[in-house]
């Protein structure tokens, strides 16, 4: 290789290695390895699953077949041809009329099973599957993706800048034959390719600086059915609250600023990607050229499918299933499965609520955007009744805020979550970031999936101004009283409960019955929610329960950073001065500054030398 290594450094993830330049020029983050090796755990329980999936679905075929045989074959032998007349009867009645004497090439009926279904059909054997990384930078997750993970196809890497794509390439070389044979780097505009590809990859990674909402549109289309999209945004002050009007503009919902805003976040980027997918194809073609009115030349073009196919009228008909929702560091990040189903995409307004947080206390409520009513065997879809609340809070009488629509449906499938903890634990030495991703795994098994948002005991406490009381009588006040209750992986002191508002305000007037506290003004949400008396009568007695498996094992499940500057770093391109070293720490900013300074008189005699050749 004609690599002057002199000029690099070489950096190791678990079993790629890359180079990387002195200057800023390729953007990489070596906090993001928590982001990797969760992402590598979910795809490789992603192949597993789909294995079996494609194994049932041949099992189930396979019977079927057998079952169809056996009936040919027990029926009289002599039959009866059908007239002409009887053929028309069957076609006017849209039945799908087959001749005798056909082509076993031609085929006779459009069935109406997903694509994926119809190509396993003609071919019987499950191919590897295809990864598609929109935004590769340096490569190295894909990289790690054909290194590590058994099973998987081609990986392609887009990038559109021509730096990025040589370091990648240059990555791929340096990473031998097995990288060199499953990644192909291109240069190219995410957008356009994923358009110009649709449902031809089975799992999209999108991991931007910053929102993801500009890549949405085109990459819910670039997945099969049954695929995964994996999703990231770093975007969380636009996500928490701090800039409300922009979220709304670019996920369509409008967050609130409370304790649970980071789970909050992680709902509205899935509302987000749901939403995308019940629009037409057309609608989202004109959004990227209204937006960039240089992708025309690139989706018109006559080897480009036919996106004009796909009508407004004729809806996408994809949802979402979440598999596993993150909140890490300083983004969160999405895994969801997409399928295409006419009548599972009826559901999808169940699955958004709108949600009223008081501005006095911790209340929330939640408004379903729909509802279903069932009678006999049929199912209607209606809008969801409403208000929830009062103008005012009946806890506290101050005014609601609202905010979303959010994803209230689960986002995680606890099912999954088992099997890649379970992949987790058994490959340790494969992950760099075990620990981190262990420690989040084991908190999101024990979350309660079916509950929203969450509470903070410290923040309920704050509104009465009384003494906290620990966590596990908290827990055991709630379990006694006959509702669920369970931490977050968002919050160490965050508590997911289906209890009502009124039965958590209860409880907390019993425990300050027991720890009083001083007298407050009258008008303060405090004063109003402890002027009450409780209707409920709080058991604080420990319950059995009030420990999870993992507190009772003492298994760690929040981590400190590793080490100091664990957190975003600075757009690639971007040069590195003395200001970032609250971002870089002081060592990596001394090293690009000295490297600069050394540049700088080779470039000063260049200029020199060439002056005197000209004169």
């Amino acid at each position: 290789m004609s690599i002057d290594l002199s000029d690099y450094s070489i950096i190791k993830e678990g079993e790629a290695e890359i180079l990387m330049h002195a200057k800023n020029e390729v953007f990489y983050n070596k906090t993001q390895v928590n982001n990797r090796d969760i992402s590598i755990a979910v795809l490789r329980t992603f192949i597993s699953k789909r294995k079996q999936e494609h194994e049932a679905k041949l099992s189930k075929r396979t019977k079927a077949a057998k079952k169809v045989s056996e009936e040919d074959a027990s029926e009289p032998l002599a039959k009866e041809a059908p007239t002409e007349s009887d053929m028309h009867e069957e076609k006017s009645n849209g039945e799908c009329a087959v001749p005798e004497e056909t082509s076993l090439d031609e085929p006779h009926c459009i069935s109406e099973e997903p694509v994926g279904i119809m190509e396993e059909k003609g071919q019987g054997q499950l191919k590897p599957p295809r990864v598609l990384e929109a935004l590769s930078a340096s490569g190295l997750r894909a990289l790690r993706y054909a290194r590590e993970v058994e099973g998987v196809g081609q990986v392609v890497a887009l990038d559109n800048d021509k730096v990025s794509v040589e370091a990648c390439r240059r990555n791929i070389k340096f990473n031998g034959s097995v990288a060199s044979s499953k990644v192909d780097s291109q240069l190219a505009d995410a957008r356009v390719y994923m358009l110009t590809h649709p449902k031809e990859f089975d799992v999209v990674d999108l991991d931007p600086y910053g929102s993801p909402s500009v890549f949405l549109d085109s990459a819910v289309q670039c997945v099969a059915d049954g695929g995964m999209l994996m999703c990231t945004a770093t975007d969380m002050a636009v996500l928490c609250g701090g800039n409300g009007e922009a979220c709304y503009s670019k996920y369509g919902s409008y967050p609130l600023r409370g304790k649970y805003c980071h789970e909050m976040a992680l709902r509205i980027l899935l509302a987000s990607i749901e939403r995308f997918l019940n629009w037409g194809r057309d609608k989202v073609r004109d959004d990227n050229i209204r937006r960039d009115p240089n992708l025309t030349k690139e989706v018109d073009t006559p080897t480009a499918p036919s996106l004009t196919i796909w009508s407004h009228a004729n809806r996408y008909k994809r949802y979402i299933v979440p598999v596993l929702s993150v909140q890490m560091d300083f983004y969160v990040r999405v895994f969801v499965r997409i399928y295409t189903s006419a009548s599972a995409m009826k559901s999808t307004p169940l699955k958004l609520s709108y949600v009223y947080q008081c501005t006095g206390c911790d209340s929330f409520h939640l408004q379903p955007i729909g509802r279903t009513v069932s009678k006999n065997n049929s199912v209607r879809y209606l809008p969801g009744f409403g208000p929830v609340v009062p103008q005012e809070c009946s806890d506290c009488g101050k005014k609601f805020n609202m905010g979303g629509p959010i994803w209230s449906a689960p986002i995680h499938d606890q099912e999954w979550v088992t099997s890649i903890l379970a992949d987790v634990k058994s490959m340790k030495d494969r992950y760099p970031a075990y620990n981190r991703i262990s420690a989040v795994l084991t908190t999101i098994s024990e979350e309660l999936p079916d509950v929203p948002l969450f509470l903070s005991l410290h923040n309920l406490c704050a509104t009465l101004k009384c003494t906290s009381p620990s966590a596990v009588i908290f827990r055991s006040a709630v379990l006694n009283a006959g509702y669920r209750i369970s931490g977050t992986h968002v919050n160490p002191l965050g508590m997911k409960s289906d209890a009502p508002m009124d039965v958590i305000w209860d409880i907390m007037r019993c425990w300050v019955k027991n720890h009083p506290v001083k007298a407050q003004q009258p008008d303060q949400s405090g004063s109003v929610i402890l002027a009450k008396e409780p209707v409920l009568q709080a058991n604080f007695a420990r319950a059995v329960a009030s420990l999870s498996k993992a507190q009772t094992k003492k298994v760690a499940r929040f981590l400190p950073n590793p080490e100091r500057h664990w957190g975003p770093k600075l757009r690639a391109g971007r040069q590195i001065t003395s200001k970032h070293v609250s971002l870089l720490g002081p060592e990596a900013v001394n090293g690009s500054m000295n490297h600069q300074e050394d540049e700088e008189p080779n470039s000063k005699r260049q200029k020199t030398d060439q002056a005197a050749l000209a004169s």
